[in-house]
């Protein structure tokens, strides 16, 4: 069953952002670089459900980016950009998928903004597009920088949010494992088993002669 919530909360949130990508962000004709909530959206899976979940989905997102119109690149491009962006961000993934600060997922963008723009243009020029060099390179990975960072506090935590919450008893019983050594409840209950004080022979012998008297 989580595995099934994890796959309907995956596909409405990147089909979703596609649709805010495609029809608002990218006519606004912004400077340098377009804002890539595709992206975003699978940095903040991958920090949830770690590195095979977040390759899984920034395979799919980067495979729908590349089908959807009016997309001008060669297919499958921008799917290995957000699988490869996907791992990296899911190895970063913290104990419970818990952030214990906004500054982390932060980072965590930042350089996935970075990476996802090299990564992509270098795969371009491997095929034969030179457009990252007419616009410049340092001015889109500048711009897909600041651009990344300023959305993601208003995106990355609440696609964590949601994910925790379709998924919150996987979450939870890899948190009781990781903070109890990896075997869970069933070593503090092993514990307590064996640090039960037993009965010593003085209140045995005691309980017994009062059994015996009349």
């Amino acid at each position: 069953m989580p595995r099934v919530n994890r796959i309907l909360l995956s596909a409405v949130l990147l089909v979703l952002a596609l649709v805010i990508q495609v029809s608002v962000l990218g006519r606004l004709q912004l400077p340098g670089a377009t804002p890539d909530l595709l992206m975003l959206v699978v940095v903040g899976l991958a920090l949830v459900y770690g590195p095979a979940g977040g390759c899984a989905v920034g395979f799919a997102a980067g495979l729908l980016a590349d089908l959807a119109p009016p997309s001008d690149h060669a297919v499958g491009r921008y799917a290995l950009v957000l699988c490869v962006v996907g791992y990296g961000a899911g190895l970063l993934k913290p104990e419970g998928g818990r952030q214990r600060s906004a500054l982390s997922a932060i980072g965590v963008v930042a350089v996935a903004a970075v990476v996802s723009t090299l990564l992509y243009a270098t795969v371009g020029a491997l095929v034969g597009d030179t457009a990252a060099r007419h616009v410049g390179l340092t001015g889109l990975v500048f711009s897909a920088l600041l651009y990344d960072v300023l959305l993601a506090p208003f995106t990355v935590p609440l696609v964590m949010l949601l994910a925790r919450r379709f998924d919150g008893d996987r979450v939870v019983n890899e948190t009781v494992r990781g903070a109890d050594g990896g075997s869970g409840l069933g070593a503090l209950a092993r514990y307590r088993t064996t640090r039960e004080p037993s009965a010593s022979p003085y209140k045995k012998k005691r309980a017994l002669g009062l059994a015996k008297r009349p």
